[in-house]
């Protein structure tokens, strides 16, 4: 049996272990990975400061370094929509993104915007299997590690590979896009 996973966009639906089109893509490509399922947070809403912290949640769920989980961010960047996948311990720098995709300006999407982009609901969107094909930049600290980890395009669950294959999975390009980390 499954859980239930609520959406700012109004609907529920029972989540089960079945595979999603992020797993389904990584599958085909025959790359080497690993789902993990965990408990998430009950709570959901729109506003950020009640939202749950769903990468260090993920994080502490798995027993996994935060360095190695990503989020995936929806930010308009001159006017196109772009996926930052960032290490879930640091935040995206907007001017950085502007840069790494030649543009002038950057800011992030709204919640109702990032679930209508991906066709995935806050919490659980993947640089992986959109509804439509959208550019990808992956912060460069991913090639740091052996494996990282990325929403699986669901709450609850997380899909590990190879840093490279999801820069490839994702037509991304690398860049450092997140902020450095500050004294201390």
């Amino acid at each position: 049996m499954g859980r239930r996973e609520h959406s700012g966009n109004g609907y529920d639906r029972t989540v089960t272990a079945a595979a999603t089109r992020a797993i389904e893509l990584v599958r085909r490509a025959g790359v080497a990975h690993h789902v993990h399922a965990y408990e998430t947070p009950e709570r959901h809403a729109r506003d950020r400061d009640r939202r749950p912290n769903y990468g260090p949640d993920a994080a502490i769920a798995l027993g996994v370094d935060p360095a190695r989980v990503f989020k995936t961010l929806v930010a308009t960047v001159d006017g196109r929509v772009v996926l930052a996948v960032v290490p879930v311990d640091r935040e995206l720098d907007l001017k950085r993104l502007a840069a790494a995709c030649s543009a002038r300006r950057a800011t992030l999407a709204d919640p109702a915007g990032a679930e209508r982009a991906t066709g995935q609901v806050i919490g659980g969107i993947s640089p992986l299997g959109s509804r439509r094909p959208l550019p990808v930049v992956v912060d460069a600290s991913a090639g740091e590690h052996a494996t990282v980890f990325v929403s699986a395009g669901r709450r609850g669950l997380q899909l590990e590979l190879a840093p490279g294959d999801l820069v490839r999975l994702s037509s991304a390009h690398s860049a450092p896009i997140a902020r450095d980390h500050g004294p201390g």
